[in-house]
C-alpha cells in the first residue's frame, strides 16, 4: 500500500538569502511537507532558477548584496505576476512592509521568525496555489490555451484588471500573443460592448500614426480628400490596441502622454481639441527599461501605460502547452483548409515529439503556422514530423544535454531512424515487407529497428 499523499506534494518553494544557514534551515523546514525546495543566494540568481524551473511560493531575504529583496519582488511581479513572495527580513520597519505589500507581497515576517508560523504560511500559500492549479482552466472568449501555470497566472491576472478602466502595458516576444491577451482584456470588461480597435505602431510613419489614431480634417495632408476621426473617437469608451510602441518615435511619444493625460486630441490640420474616452491597451516585444536607458523611450510614458503590467512567457518557457496547443491549432487549420466537414488529421507520436524539441523561436504563432503546413501538406490523415517542415534544427532540454560527443550522434540517429522509416511505412500503408524493401533492409532488420524505436505498423494501415 503506498503513503498518503504529502499536503504540498507538487508545489515549488524557492528560498532566496546570502546566509547559507538560513537556506538549509527553511529547506529543512518545508521540504517534510512535500513541496520541492530550491535555495539561491541571491536576487540575480533566483531570477535565472525561477526562470529555468519555475516556483510557486519564493521566500526572500530583504537585505542582499546586488539586488535587494524589494527589486527581486518587483521583478517577480511584472515576470511571474501569478507567484506569492514571503518577505523575511532581520530589519523589519513599518515603511518596509507597507511598500512590499503594496507592491504585491503576500507576507512580511521579521528575524527570528517562528518555525511553526513558517510552516503554517508556506502550507496555507500552497494550498492556494495547488487549488488554483487543479481548477478548471478559466474561460476565456479568443480561444486562448493556458494549461501551463505562468499562463493560467497571466489569465488570472487579465480577469482581476478586466473591470478597472486603467492602461495596460502587454509585454512579450513576438508571437506570443499580446493582440489575443488585449483583446481578453476586452472582452472581460466592462465595455466588452463597445469597439475594440487595433493599430500597430511599427507599420506607419508618425502622420499616419497620427491620423489613424488622432484623426484629420479634409485637406491635412496630400490625399485627405475628406475628415476622418481617429480611433481614438471612434473607439466610444471601448478599447484601443496599440501594438510594438516601441517603434514609435519620442516626438510621437509625446503627444500620446498628452492625450493619456488630457483625454482630448487634436486632428491633424484641425483648430479645436475633440473630448476622447478609451482604455489603452500597449504592447512591446523589446525591453522598454533598456530603451529608456538608451534615451529612446519616454519614462514618462512609460510609466503612464505601465499601469498595470502582462509579461507573456514565450513558448520555449510553457513547454507543457504545446500539445494542446497544436491540437487547437490542427482542428481550427483542417476546418479553414479543408473544409468545415474535412476529418482532422492525426497528429502521430513522432511528431508530437518533433514538436516538443523544437525551441519555437517565433513562439506560439511559429506554432500555428507549422500546424497549418502539416494540414496542407500531409495530404491524408495522419501528420508525421517531415509534414511539419521544421527542417534539422532540434532542441535538446537542459536536462537532457548530451554528456559527450557519442551520446549526441546516437541520438541524432535514433531521429533519423524514426522519421525514414515512418515515412517508408507511411508510403506503404503499413507492408512491413515493402517499406524493408524500400528501405533496402531485410524485413527481419526492419522489425528490429521497429521494436528498438517502438513504431507501430498497425498505426500505418489504411
Amino acid at each position: 500500500m503506498s503513503p498518503p499523499p504529502k499536503p504540498l506534494d507538487g508545489l515549488r518553494v524557492l528560498v532566496v538569502d546570502d546566509e547559507s544557514d538560513i537556506c538549509l534551515g527553511l529547506r529543512l523546514l518545508i521540504a517534510p511537507l512535500g513541496a520541492e525546495v530550491a535555495v539561491a543566494s541571491s536576487g540575480r540568481e533566483a531570477l535565472q532558477e525561477i526562470g529555468r524551473s519555475g516556483a510557486d511560493v519564493v521566500l526572500t531575504d530583504l537585505q542582499m548584496p546586488g539586488m535587494s529583496g524589494t527589486e527581486l519582488l518587483a521583478e517577480i511581479q511584472v515576470r511571474w505576476p501569478g507567484t506569492s513572495v514571503v518577505i523575511l527580513t532581520g530589519f523589519g520597519t513599518i515603511q518596509a512592509a507597507v511598500w512590499c505589500m503594496h507592491h504585491g507581497a503576500s507576507h512580511f515576517l521579521t528575524k527570528p521568525f517562528d518555525n511553526e508560523e513558517i510552516v503554517g504560511l508556506v502550507t496555507r500559500l500552497g494550498r492556494q496555489v495547488l487549488a488554483t492549479r487543479h481548477a478548471p482552466i478559466p474561460a476565456n472568449t479568443n480561444g486562448i490555451v493556458a494549461e501551463h501555470p505562468r499562463m493560467r497566472a497571466v489569465l488570472d491576472l487579465v480577469g482581476r484588471v478586466a473591470r478597472a478602466p486603467v492602461p495596460v502595458l502587454v509585454e512579450g516576444e513576438t508571437g506570443t500573443g499580446k493582440e489575443l491577451i488585449a483583446r481578453e482584456i476586452h472582452a472581460r470588461s466592462a465595455v466588452a460592448d463597445r469597439p475594440f480597435l487595433a493599430v500597430n505602431a511599427a507599420a506607419l510613419p508618425d502622420t499616419l500614426l497620427e491620423s489613424e489614431l488622432f484623426g484629420h480634417e479634409k485637406g491635412a495632408f496630400t490625399g485627405a480628400e475628406s475628415a476622418r476621426r481617429g480611433l481614438f473617437e471612434e473607439a466610444r469608451g471601448g478599447t484601443v490596441f496599440l501594438d510594438e510602441i516601441a517603434s514609435m518615435s519620442l516626438s510621437f511619444q509625446g503627444k500620446l502622454l498628452r492625450v493619456l493625460e488630457d483625454k482630448i486630441v487634436r486632428p491633424l490640420g484641425g483648430a479645436r481639441d475633440v473630448p476622447v474616452e478609451f482604455r489603452l491597451v500597449a504592447a512591446a516585444n523589446r525591453d522598454l527599461e533598456e530603451l529608456i536607458r538608451e534615451g529612446s523611450f519616454r519614462q514618462d510614458l512609460f510609466y503612464r501605460l505601465r499601469v498595470v503590467s502582462l509579461r507573456l512567457p514565450a513558448l520555449r518557457e510553457r513547454m507543457s502547452d504545446v500539445e494542446p496547443l497544436a491540437r487547437h491549432f490542427l482542428a481550427r487549420a483542417a476546418r479553414d483548409c479543408l473544409g468545415v466537414n474535412a476529418s482532422v488529421p492525426e497528429l502521430m507520436p513522432s511528431a508530437l515529439d518533433a514538436l516538443r524539441a523544437h525551441i519555437w523561436p517565433g513562439n506560439v504563432r511559429e506554432l500555428a503556422n507549422t500546424v497549418q503546413r502539416a494540414v496542407v501538406v500531409c495530404g491524408g490523415d495522419r501528420i508525421f514530423p517531415h509534414h511539419l517542415g521544421l527542417g534539422n534544427a532540434e532542441w535538446t532540454p537542459p536536462d537532457e544535454t548530451p554528456d559527450d560527443y557519442e551520446q549526441g550522434k546516437r541520438r541524432a540517429l535514433q531521429r533519423f531512424q524514426r522519421e525514414f522509416v515512418e515515412r517508408a511505412l507511411e508510403s506503404c500503408d503499413g507492408n512491413v515487407t515493402h517499406a524493408a524493401s524500400r528501405c533496402g533492409l531485410t524485413r527481419a532488420a526492419l522489425q528490429r529497428i521497429m521494436r528498438q524505436l517502438d513504431i507501430d505498423r498497425l498505426s500505418f494501415e489504411r
